[in-house]
């Protein structure tokens, strides 16, 4: 069945991008501290969670898959964050060590899409955010099989429950399954939003330690 994508009220839906502009001269010469200065800004606005974003991975056949994790440090080394290693996307990551990371901050009509080669970071550096996390959240990455099939919610709870009483009054041992990657950038875009669709894209290429700055077409 072919769709009549003009009668389809999704068709209408538009948004026209008249809050801010991004020129070359306003932006840092760091692809890093341009992407602090654009956190810090939204750590200030409205937006729910300012440090979730996407993160894209695929497998050695292409194949793509995203979801949405949290940004939990970022400096000129790289951009970290914390997952199961055996789920589908630390499967992913093992296969092509690679991967995109994209903020979209709509409140200031802003994206912010990473590319980069990512590794993971070093154990112990994993153990001390692992034991800062709340305990309840320490216990759920124990009884998650992420990305495995489960029976049932009950399976897991009863799991979950389990634990907590195993480990109440106790310090809770790190799973060897988890803990923290860094995603090494190589290119950095920032998207600023701008009327009739032409919206300002400048991209940040790291050449020998130092950043290239291009403008690209909307």
């Amino acid at each position: 069945m072919k769709q009549k994508i003009t009668d389809n009220p999704i068709s209408k839906m538009r948004r026209n991008y008249t809050r801010d502009g991004l020129l070359e001269e306003d932006v840092d010469k760091n692809a890093t501290m341009q992407f602090s200065k654009w956190f810090t800004e939204t750590k200030n606005s409205k937006i729910l969670e300012p440090n979730a974003m996407t993160l894209a991975t695929s497998d050695k056949s292409g194949l793509a898959t995203a979801r949405i994790v949290l940004l939990k440090s970022f400096d000129e080394s790289g951009f970290i964050f914390f997952t199961n290693y055996e789920s589908r996307k630390g499967k992913e990551i093992a296969e092509t060590k690679k991967g995109t990371l994209l903020f979209f901050w709509d409140i200031l009509e802003r994206q912010v899409r990473i590319e980069g080669k990512i590794k993971k970071i070093p154990r112990e550096d994993s153990e001390t955010y692992f034991h800062s996390r709340p305990f309840e959240s320490q216990i759920g990455a124990i009884a998650s099989n992420q990305s495995y099939v489960l029976k049932s919610r009950e399976d897991l709870e009863n799991k979950f429950n389990e634990l907590l009483e195993k480990y109440k009054d106790k310090v809770v041992p790190m799973p060897k399954h988890w803990g923290g990657y860094i995603l090494e950038p190589t290119k950095i875009e920032f998207w600023q939003g701008r009327a009739s669709r032409l919206h300002d894209r400048i991209l940040y290429t790291k050449k020998n330690k130092t950043w290239k700055i291009e403008r690209l077409y909307p």
